[in-house]
């Protein structure tokens, strides 16, 4: 499979809680929920729908996937809804216990045997394995080179600092810009691929 990270991002690399107030507030981030003023729903949720018919499974953080899981269920009979609910899910956490895998066919990678199970996943046959949100874990993907798409939701919005998925490790690391398409709200939807022999 190959592993694609969707990310609503702002113009100063910040990921954190794009959908809600009280979505991700550590570090005292109060801007949540600042992606709602520029959704396009043809355009946005068009590139969401088209991320989902192409993946086999979905790959979480612990936040990101409790998040999901608090809101998708109770969205059942949307199309969308019903595809997040019935797609193969993995999260990765050192701290769920199997009796809270509530979310339907959630599966638990340990945290610190993650890489190990990530890789093996990444080498199966298949199409996508999509990670949305969960910016600790995409930082790590894209630090170990595990990336094969990078798909971002360009903002034209400064949220002025909090969680990024980038990594700070001082490497240089060269993409491919694969598409790109602007909505009338701002927002650049662009898919990257990482540079053959880069």
């Amino acid at each position: 499979m190959r592993i694609a990270i969707g990310e609503f991002i702002s113009l100063d690399g910040v990921v954190q809680a794009p959908g809600g107030q009280d979505e991700d507030t550590d570090g005292g981030f109060a801007h949540g929920g600042w992606t709602h003023p520029f959704f396009d729903p043809e355009v946005m949720g068009g590139a969401f729908a088209e991320w989902q018919a192409n993946a086999d499974a979905l790959l979480f953080g612990r936040r990101t996937w409790q998040v999901m899981a608090a809101a998708w269920p109770a969205r059942a009979g949307d199309p969308f809804a019903d595809g997040m609910n019935s797609i193969t899910k993995y999260v990765v956490s050192s701290t769920l216990g199997e009796d809270e895998l509530t979310w339907n066919n959630t599966t638990r990678i340990p945290g610190d045997q993650a890489l190990d199970q990530i890789k093996k996943l990444r080498e199966t046959e298949g199409r996508d394995l999509v990670v949305m949100g969960s910016a600790s874990l995409a930082q790590t993907l894209l630090a170990e080179g595990l990336v094969d798409e990078l798909r971002l939701m360009i903002l034209p919005v400064l949220v002025g600092g909090g969680k990024t998925i980038y990594p700070t490790d001082g490497h240089l690391r060269t993409f491919d810009l694969v598409s790109t398409v602007a909505t009338g709200t701002g927002v650049h939807v662009c898919t990257y691929r990482p540079k053959a022999g880069a």
